[in-house]
């Protein structure tokens, strides 16, 4: 990607889109950095300064802006080793009324930031994310619990992925899982495929959820850490019970953050009461800044499909510089508010700063 034989090194922080670059160079140095999105909700934020150099539209993206003051600097066999910190923020979030519609066409003075209880010390840019190309992971719980909808849910998923994928500019993969993950279709564009892949998938076993969904971030999501500005999402159609990962809540949580990737349930509970498994559920969609859906007949499946279909298309970035940032591992809450009350923000809650290096 850089000539002049520069190897770069890229290191991904726990619950944080922020980074360490470590450049090295023998003839010329040219510095990057990467920058990581979080979300949050509530007050104080700075208008864009109008020369504000243009920011990455995505989270986990390399960015053309300059990086920040170096924290260590060596040399080995006559190659310079630069390492900085930098301290970017990119914020995905949503914002909906009332009634669950999405509000559009918003702009940075319709909302308050606080990261880490200060308002950022400069805003670089708010635009609307309506046209990042897509990567959706489709998974779908195949244990034994969910057989009564299981032909609904398949043919709702289908239509879902017809509707939503652009050719030649998005892609999704499936995945099903009872007590192991089983990708029966990686990522494509092809809509024959994909539906091939989603009826290949049938119901039986127990449910290893959270091993699932650690794989599905770990091999699927993370890798695409440098493929440019894109929109990752997880579809989750599952009764959020799991009896039988090797993994816990806590590890997917960690992979979540570490791809960057929304998370987007749909329960297939289908009692008239919520348990132990819807609240999970609500838990990782919440903490992603993705959301949960709890259909409870089967024409409500398709529904929550197409709400969110249109979520992935309402999306705003915000990015910025926190104020008095510290390379100190700390956890940074973030709160993002819209000052028109009716309206509800959907973000992450914040995320942790990278430990300055050695």
């Amino acid at each position: 990607m850089i000539g002049w034989k520069i190897e770069r090194l890229h290191f991904r922080w726990h619950r944080s889109w922020l980074g360490i670059v470590a450049i090295l160079f023998a003839v010329q140095v040219e510095s990057h950095h990467i920058s990581h999105a979080q979300n949050g909700a509530a007050p104080a934020m700075q208008p864009a300064r109008q020369t504000a150099p243009a920011a990455p539209n995505a989270p986990g993206n390399t960015s053309s802006n300059p990086a920040q003051q170096p924290t260590s600097n060596g040399q080995q066999n006559g190659a310079y080793t630069i390492t900085t910190v930098v301290n970017e923020v990119n914020l995905i979030f949503t914002v909906t009324d009332k009634h669950g519609h999405f509000i559009r066409n918003l702009t940075e003075h319709d909302f308050s930031l606080l990261d880490n209880h200060m308002a950022p010390a400069e805003v670089y840019s708010f635009t609307q994310q309506t046209n990042l190309p897509l990567r959706v992971g489709l998974m779908i719980d195949t244990s034994s619990s969910i057989r009564s909808r299981f032909q609904f849910e398949q043919n709702a998923a289908i239509e879902f992925l017809l509707s939503v994928l652009r050719p030649q500019v998005d892609k999704a993969f499936v995945m099903g899982f009872d007590v192991t993950p089983d990708l029966t279709q990686a990522y494509t564009n092809n809509g024959d495929l994909l539906a091939a892949g989603i009826r290949k998938l049938s119901p039986g076993g127990g449910t290893a959820l959270y091993d699932a969904t650690y794989t599905a971030c770990r091999d699927q999501m993370l890798p695409l850490a440098r493929a440019g500005a894109l929109r990752k999402t997880l579809i989750l159609l599952s009764d959020g019970e799991d009896d039988q990962s090797h993994a816990t809540l806590d590890d997917a949580f960690y992979f979540f953050d570490r791809a960057s990737t929304e998370i987007y349930t749909i329960s297939t509970n289908d009692s008239p009461s919520r348990d132990r498994g819807d609240d999970i559920l609500k838990a990782m969609a919440v903490a992603t800044g993705g959301r949960a859906f709890n259909p409870f007949r089967m024409e409500n499946v398709a529904e929550a499909f197409q709400s969110i279909q249109e979520e992935l298309r309402s999306q705003y970035s915000l990015v910025y510089k926190p104020a008095d940032f510290k390379a100190d591992g700390a956890f940074r809450p973030i709160y993002l508010t819209a000052y028109d009350r009716n309206y509800k923000v959907s973000a992450e809650k914040g995320y942790f700063a990278p430990s300055a290096p050695n």
